[in-house]
């Protein structure tokens, strides 16, 4: 992201977002926000299910989301852990999904709250991304 005032605003979306997760077996809640290429944001919860295999992330929530309302340009997400005390990055599954809708230079933040953030890319989050390398053969 540009600067740490817009990475401060998408941070504080997902933690926001965080409070409304649905997580009453693992108490583990989670809140995503995206970054649109038109300046809105879309945020995303952790929705859990006790069949523990149909529950969704909060990143793929925040994308399908996006793509619900036809938005696919994003310049950048940000992940809340509220639940954890240190800093807990997007599972493989979520991983596949960014980078399907993100280049690997999109801007990446996640952790429990602002003094533990890790700011990092889809591309270092998923370096070996096999769909996009398919796609240029």
């Amino acid at each position: 992201m540009e600067n740490a005032i817009e990475d401060t605003k998408l941070y504080k979306a997902a933690q926001e977002a965080a409070e409304r997760a649905y997580a009453p077996y693992s108490h583990f809640r989670v809140g995503a926000a995206i970054l649109l290429e038109d300046g809105q944001i879309i945020t995303g919860v952790n929705v859990e299910n006790r069949s523990f295999g149909l529950t969704n992330c909060a990143e793929r929530s925040a994308i399908y989301t996006a793509v619900s309302a036809g938005k696919k340009q994003f310049l950048a997400l940000a992940v809340s852990t509220p639940d954890s005390n240190y800093p807990v990055s997007p599972c493989g599954a979520c991983r596949q999904v960014l980078s399907e809708f993100m280049n690997a230079q999109t801007p990446v933040i996640f952790g429990p709250n602002e003094h533990s953030l890790v700011h990092t890319t889809v591309g270092e989050l998923y370096p070996f991304d096999a769909l996009h390398e398919l796609a240029q053969a």
